[in-house]
This record gives C-alpha cells, sequence and structure tokens, in this order.
C-alpha cells in the first residue's frame, strides 16, 4: 500500500465501536486514541476454536498467525533434537511423537509435511536416532477425512497418508491435552491415551472476537462458530456503513475459504466507489466458486474444480500454480518457487532456523501483554523502551 498516498496503517487492538458516533476505540500498547470513520470494512477473520476447551491451546497450539507458525516449527523440530540427547526408550519415543487433530485440509497438509520431513528431509541429520521412526498421528472426531471433498479424493488422500506411515484415527473426540499427551474418547488403546510431546490443534475455527464485538454493538446475531450475521450485501442490519466479509461473515453458507475473503473484498470495494459516485441500488454479494484444493505431500494433492476432480502430481502442479499466482509481487513469486525448488527437488528444507523463544513467546507475550495493560494508564504517550521491550 505504500503507493497509495490516501492510505494510512495504524498499529493497536480496537476496544470498543461506537456505530451511532462512526468511531473506533484503538488502543496501542496503553495509549488509546479514536479513529473516525464515513464506511467501515470488518476483515479480521478467524481464530482456533477448541469446541468450549480453551485450556487445550496451551500445549497443543493451532496455526492461524506467523507467531503460530514459527512456534510449530520450533516444537517439531526441537522434538527430534530432544529426542537425539533422551537415553530413556519411553521419553524418546514421547518426543518422537506428533499428533494433529482435525483431518481437514490443514490438519492433513500438517500430517503429511510431518511424516515426509521425517522420513526423508532428516534423513542422516542425526546419530542416536532415526527420525523415520517418528510416529504421525491424524485424529478427528468427524467419521472422515476432508469433509468437503468427494468421497474418491478421501479415500485416495487416505491411502497416501497411509503408505507415508501416518496414522488416521476418525470418531475420536479429544477429552484432554497436557505436557506429556493426549486423551480421547476412543475405544481404541492406541490412541485412549497418545503420550506425545508434540501436538498440533487444526480442528475447527471461529470468527475473531471482534465480530462478538461489533455483534453486541448493533444488536445482530452470530453463528455457532462466532460469525456475524449479515445482510446480502455483506453490511451489517440497520448500519449500511458497516461491510462485515471474509471468516467473519455469517452469509449463505458459504465456507471460510480464501476465495471468500477475496471475492467479498473486492466486492465492498466496488460497492463503496459505486457509492461515491452516487449509485444507490443495492446490488446483492453474489460468490463464484473456483473450487478447493488441498496438498497431502510432495508432488501429491486434489482438487475439485466444478465437475473436474484431479490428484496425484497433476494436481500438486495445479496447487502450486495457483499459490504462486495468488502471491502479490514478482520478488515474493521468485523466492517462494526458489525455496519450493530446494524443497521438493531436493532433500534440504532452508527453514531450519529454531529458538527457544519461537517455542515459548506465546506465553510470555501473553503474560507482558496482561502486564502492561495493567501498568499504563490508558492516557500515558508511548515508550519507546516499552514497545521495544514488549516486540522483543
Amino acid at each position: 500500500m505504500r503507493h497509495q498516498r490516501n492510505a494510512t496503517v495504524l498499529l493497536g487492538d480496537i476496544k470498543n465501536i461506537d456505530l451511532q458516533h462512526r468511531y473506533l476505540n484503538v488502543d496501542t500498547l496503553g495509549r488509546s486514541s479514536e479513529v473516525p470513520y464515513d464506511s467501515l470494512i470488518l476483515a479480521t477473520g478467524a481464530t482456533q476454536s477448541y469446541f468450549g476447551h480453551t485450556e487445550f491451546a496451551r500445549h497443543a497450539p493451532g496455526m492461524k498467525t506467523i507467531d503460530n507458525a514459527l512456534e510449530l516449527r520450533s516444537r517439531i523440530f526441537g522434538a527430534f533434537e530432544m529426542a537425539e540427547r533422551e537415553s530413556d526408550a519411553a521419553l524418546r519415543n514421547e518426543w518422537l511423537t506428533f499428533v494433529v487433530v482435525g483431518a481437514g485440509p490443514t490438519g492433513v497438509e500438517l500430517a503429511g509435511q510431518i511424516a515426509e520431513l521425517a522420513r526423508r528431509s532428516l534423513h542422516h541429520n542425526f546419530r542416536h536416532i532415526d527420525p523415520s521412526t517418528a510416529r504421525v498421528v491424524l485424529l478427528d472426531a468427524a467419521p472422515r477425512i476432508l469433509p468437503t471433498f468427494p468421497e474418491k479424493l478421501q479415500r485416495r488422500t487416505a491411502r497416501t497418508l497411509e503408505a507415508m506411515g501416518v496414522e488416521i484415527h476418525i470418531g475420536a473426540m479429544v477429552t484432554a491435552v497436557d505436557e506429556h499427551g493426549i486423551d480421547t474418547n476412543s475405544n481404541d488403546a492406541r490412541v485412549k491415551r497418545i503420550e506425545a510431546a508434540t501436538k498440533i490443534w487444526a480442528a475447527g475455527v471461529e470468527g475473531s472476537p471482534l465480530g462478538q464485538m461489533v455483534a453486541r454493538a448493533a444488536g445482530a446475531e452470530v453463528d455457532r462458530a462466532g460469525r456475524v450475521q449479515v445482510r446480502p450485501d455483506c453490511t451489517l442490519p440497520g448500519y449500511p456503513e458497516v461491510f462485515v466479509i471474509g471468516d467473519l461473515m455469517s452469509l449463505d453458507h458459504l465456507p471460510g475459504l480464501a476465495q471468500v475473503a477475496i471475492q467479498s473484498g473486492r466486492y465492498t470495494a466496488s460497492t463503496i466507489v459505486r457509492r461515491l459516485g452516487r449509485e444507490t441500488t443495492e446490488r446483492p454479494f453474489r460468490y463464484r466458486d473456483r473450487g478447493i484444493m488441498a496438498t497431502v505431500s510432495r508432488f501429491q494433492a486434489i482438487a475439485v474444480i466444478g465437475r473436474i476432480r484431479v490428484s496425484g502430481f497433476v494436481g500438486w502442479l495445479m496447487w502450486l500454480g495457483i499459490h504462486l499466482y495468488a502471491l502479490t509481487g514478482f520478488k515474493n513469486r521468485f523466492a517462494v518457487f526458489a525455496n519450493w525448488i530446494i524443497a521438493f527437488l531436493g532433500r534440504g528444507r532452508p527453514q531450519r532456523v529454531i529458538t527457544a523463544q519461537q517455542v515459548f513467546a506465546r506465553e510470555a507475550l501473553d503474560a507482558q501483554t496482561a502486564a502492561i495493560a495493567a501498568a499504563l494508564p490508558a492516557t500515558r504517550g508511548p515508550n519507546p523502551e516499552r514497545f521495544y521491550k514488549y516486540g522483543s
């Protein structure tokens, strides 16, 4: 947005929305300010859903932010490092067990990538353990994996994962998560209790807390996933100047896909432009289904585009092409393509840096944020020392 001279980017958390007077109350590290608006677009997306068990998040992080991704990377690589120096066989097996909860596209991709990492990329990297013996478990309470895909592609994906050594257990609901493992309601002794150091949550999403905030302010309804019920033109009922789009909106049972967010964003922008041109005719948002895709492993992906069903190497090439096209700028596309060449054609993975800070930063930042909020008055000005301390 650097070329858009009329655009300003502000850092902060929205603490309140005054729909009557049209302004936002924004908090930036204890400094409160008001941001007025003529039109407001809320596109804060979704967060990880633990279905009422937020305590699971402590030991089973999701993957909805860059911080989450860095933490998971460090936890996964760190588990192999800890197993390398562990002499006790039971503890070594615990470090080498990875549980992914949720068998949707995200969970399937994670399970496949961890299995490939253990059996291919980390080959000959250790002297006291064999990474290929790592146990990768994919759990889901639903009766099938990839429920939004056709049954034929579900079965094909399951066979691919099992050939890679991934254990698939469906109909198993997680009942408890702790530091050393995970409990389920399964009657299968193998998954009733799984001792695992690394647990990853990919089981569901819910609208960001901002959705609940604006719904209360407007008297609007939210669905079970915390998404705001909007009018056909993506506006908040009673407030035509407020748009709720992407994963935060509930409209016509649209799925939480990137294409829904992209298309609703473009639609909203064009609506505002038309209003500035004095056009008042309401045009409802029409979603064009571009299909769904999921990658399973290197050279393996599935795709559904209209009546077309694609899997294997062809599906993987389609997945690569579409994701490269979606990136902004030639530099980003070239950098990602170069990384993919290294990762897919060779055995190496260029992103191998791990730090203890990445593993424990989430808990530290939560505690530090709470401390800053308690220590700083709302009217206090910015303090560079506090900012750098917070950002580190």
